[in-house]
């Protein structure tokens, strides 16, 4: 069995164990959303609705969401929740470009769920494992689902399970981007390079430390350190008895 199909019995069994229909999925137009959302439909073959989001979004977004969407021969829904951002921002206090920009995909969550809720489905995340190593996601934002199939892969093992399951190569090549404003891209966020981050995270997990350059094994120590709420449920205080 490949590894394709290893994680669509997963995610067979795990809607299954929750009495779901089918999984909703946020479709990006990005790399990580899209292999997702193939693995979905290989596990739940007219099971599967993809969600595109736009919010103050390039338009490229919706165009290669709905190619993968062709592509994998998914139903979908399309929502523009530019004016409900717009409007509720307006009516918060005055904050950072990245605080804002937070909200988007807190905005995404909620509609995901709602449609979820409508059809008995599961919120099919889209986060790999290089990513919530590091805390690269917003908390109950992209990280709000019910299920994360490509939460054990890194960044590289996603990029060759793309070409293996057919994702355009268009969406393949295209820049990685949470899409929070205009010419954002992960790497520039992150300060650090997929290929950095992967190799690092590999070297962690063989106990060699001093296979990463030096700034390299800082960068992502600081990050891993400073995300490790959003990695764990919130604390409970609990009194003595």
């Amino acid at each position: 069995m490949g590894l394709a199909d290893e994680i669509a019995g997963w995610i067979r069994k795990v809607v299954t164990e929750a009495g779901a229909k089918g999984v909703v999925i946020g479709l990006s137009g990005g790399i990580d959303s899209s292999v997702a959302a193939a693995l979905a439909a290989r596990a739940l073959p007219g099971h599967v609705l993809g969600a595109i989001l736009p919010c103050e979004s390039d338009p490229r977004d919706a165009e290669d969401a709905r190619l993968v969407a062709d592509v994998f021969k998914l139903e979908t829904v399309e929502v523009d929740l530019t004016a409900a951002y717009r409007a509720l921002v307006a009516g918060l206090p005055q904050a950072s470009r990245l605080v804002r920009a937070n909200v988007k995909p807190r905005l995404r969550m909620t509609a995901l769920y709602y449609l979820a809720a409508s059809r008995g489905y599961l919120v099919c995340g889209a986060s790999n494992r290089s990513e919530l190593a590091i805390g690269y996601f917003t908390k109950f934002g992209d990280g709000g689902v019910d299920m994360m199939p490509l939460g054990g892969l890194l960044k590289r093992q996603v990029r060759e399970l793309a070409r293996q399951l057919g994702v355009p190569q268009r969406v393949i090549d295209r820049p990685p981007t949470a899409g929070l404003w205009p010419g954002q891209t992960d790497e520039s966020e992150m300060g650090l390079l997929y290929e950095e981050l992967d190799a690092a995270i590999e070297a962690l997990d063989r106990g060699e430390p001093t296979a990463v350059p030096p700034a390299v094994l800082a960068r992502v120590q600081a990050l891993v350190s400073h995300s490790a709420h959003k990695r764990s449920l919130p604390p409970c205080f609990t009194p003595n008895r």
